[in-house]
C-alpha cells in the first residue's frame, strides 16, 4: 500500500473568499499564469485540471483520468508551514506571527543578550539575495549576523562562513529558536543562510542552509501513521515544516527535478505500507516569490512532462493526490503569498468524480488515514467517502 502526495508548492488556483482579508482579493495563481503564459499541460488536462475551472489553453476532458475538486484554507495564515498543517490534520485558530517592519527591540535585544553579541545587521523583512547584497561587506567587516525577515513568519540568520562558522551560525539559530522565538513570537521556522564568495558575488550555500522549525503541539498525520507500523517518507522541505516529527525518512532535494527524481525512488524501494510526503518547491521559491510568470510557467510544463512517469512507477492499488499548500502568485503586486483555493487531482481506483469544493486541507488528513485504516481523528471526509 502507497500513498504519495505531491504538493505543488505556491500553485493556488484563485483567491478565497476570505482573500481580501489577507490583501489577496483577485489574486489567481494558474489563471493568470495559464492566460499569460499559456503554458503546454496536456497531462494535467488529461487529469482533469481544466475540469477545476476554467484555465486558458487547459481543456476540460469529458473523462479525466484522476478525480477532481479544489480545496480551501481554513487555518489563519498563508505559509507553508500552516498549509502542511493543515494537510496533516492541524488548523490554527491564529496565525504564526509576522514582522512586516523588522523584528522589535524586545526580540532583537534577548537574541543579542542569549547570544553573545554586540548587535546584528539588517533586521526587516526583505529578499534574501539583497540583504546579503546590502549587508555582506559590513557584516565581513564587522562579524555582526545579518537578521531578516520576509513576509512569512521566519526569523533568518544569514552569515558567511568564512565570518561565522557553519556550527556557529546554527548555535545562534537554536538560541533563537530556544530561548527567543516563543511565546507570541514563536516563530514557525528559524533559518540558517548561510552564503559564501566577495562583494558583488555573494552566494548563498543552499545545501548548508537550515530549518529549526517549530513543533506541532498535536500529533500530525504522519506520526500518527507511524504508530501503526506504516513508513513516512519526507521529499524535499516538508520534513522540516514540522521540525522533523513523524518522518521515518527524510530526503533533501534542491528543486523540483531532484524532487520528482526522489519520489519516483521512493516509489520503487516501497517495502509495505508507505505514505510519500512531496513538495516541489521551484514554483514558489525560484518563480513567485520573484514575480517570474514565464519561469512558473515552464516548472509547470516540466512537471507536465513528468507526470506520466510518476504514474507508471506506482504499483497497484496505491494513491496519487496532487495539490498546494497556498497560492503565489508571480503576476500579483508584491512578492507574497497569496490567499487562494489549491488543486485537488486525485487518483484512485475509482470512478474518477467532482470533489467539489473541500471545506478544509483536513480532508487530505482524513483520506490518508482512512487508506491505512486508520481510525479518522481529525474531523475531516476522506475523498473516497464523497
Amino acid at each position: 500500500m502507497v500513498f504519495v502526495t505531491i504538493v505543488l508548492d505556491g500553485v493556488g488556483i484563485g483567491w478565497q473568499p476570505d482573500a481580501a482579508d489577507y490583501g489577496d482579493e483577485g489574486a489567481d495563481t494558474l489563471g493568470h499564469v495559464s492566460a499569460t503564459c499559456h503554458p503546454h499541460l496536456p497531462n494535467l488536462a488529461a487529469a482533469g485540471l481544466g475540469r477545476i475551472r476554467d484555465l486558458h489553453g487547459v481543456p476540460a476532458h469529458e473523462q479525466p483520468a484522476a478525480s477532481w475538486g479544489r480545496m480551501q484554507e481554513r487555518s489563519a495564515g498563508k505559509d507553508s508551514t500552516t498549509g502542511h498543517w493543515e494537510l496533516a490534520g492541524l488548523k490554527l485558530d491564529a496565525p504564526f506571527p509576522t514582522y512586516p517592519r523588522g523584528f522589535p527591540q524586545e526580540v532583537v535585544g534577548l537574541f543579542c543578550q542569549e547570544a553573545g553579541l554586540s548587535g546584528i545587521l539588517g533586521n526587516r523583512p526583505e529578499s534574501g539575495t539583497v540583504i546579503i547584497d546590502e549587508f555582506g561587506r559590513e557584516h565581513q567587516e564587522s562579524g555582526l549576523p545579518i537578521v531578516y525577515t520576509s513576509a512569512d513568519s521566519v526569523f533568518q540568520i544569514a552569515a558567511h562562513v568564512d565570518v561565522i562558522p557553519l556550527d556557529e551560525l546554527y548555535r545562534l539559530c537554536e538560541v533563537a529558536r530556544i530561548k527567543v522565538c516563543v511565546g507570541p513570537h514563536g516563530v514557525g521556522r528559524v533559518i540558517a543562510r548561510p552564503f559564501e564568495g566577495s562583494h558583488g558575488a555573494w552566494a548563498r550555500i543552499s545545501g548548508k542552509r537550515k530549518d529549526f522549525s517549530r513543533l506541532p503541539e498535536k500529533e500530525p498525520l504522519q506520526e500518527q501513521l507511524q504508530h501503526q507500523g506504516i513508513a513516512t517518507v519526507s521529499v524535499g522541505k516538508v520534513a522540516d515544516l514540522f521540525g522533523g516529527v513523524g518522518f521515518d525518512r527524510t530526503i533533501k532535494t534542491n528543486g523540483n527535478n531532484e524532487g520528482v527524481r526522489a519520489t519516483i525512488q521512493e516509489i520503487d524501494s516501497a517495502k509495505g505500507p508507505t505514505f510519500i510526503w512531496t513538495n516541489l518547491i521551484d514554483f514558489d521559491q525560484e518563480y513567485g516569490h520573484r514575480n517570474n510568470p514565464q519561469g512558473f510557467a515552464a516548472a509547470l510544463e516540466a512537471f507536465d512532462r513528468a507526470l506520466p512517469t510518476i504514474l507508471e512507477a506506482l504499483p497497484e492499488g496505491a494513491r496519487l493526490l496532487i495539490t498546494a499548500d497556498h497560492g503565489n502568485d508571480p503576476t500579483y503586486p508584491g512578492t507574497d503569498h497569496t490567499r487562494e483555493y489549491v488543486p485537488l487531482l486525485y487518483y484512485a481506483d475509482q470512478t474518477p468524480a467532482n470533489l467539489r469544493t473541500r471545506d478544509s486541507f483536513v480532508d487530505h488528513a482524513a483520506t490518508v488515514a482512512a487508506f491505512f485504516g486508520l481510525d479518522e481523528s481529525f474531523g475531516g471526509q476522506s475523498f473516497e467517502s464523497s
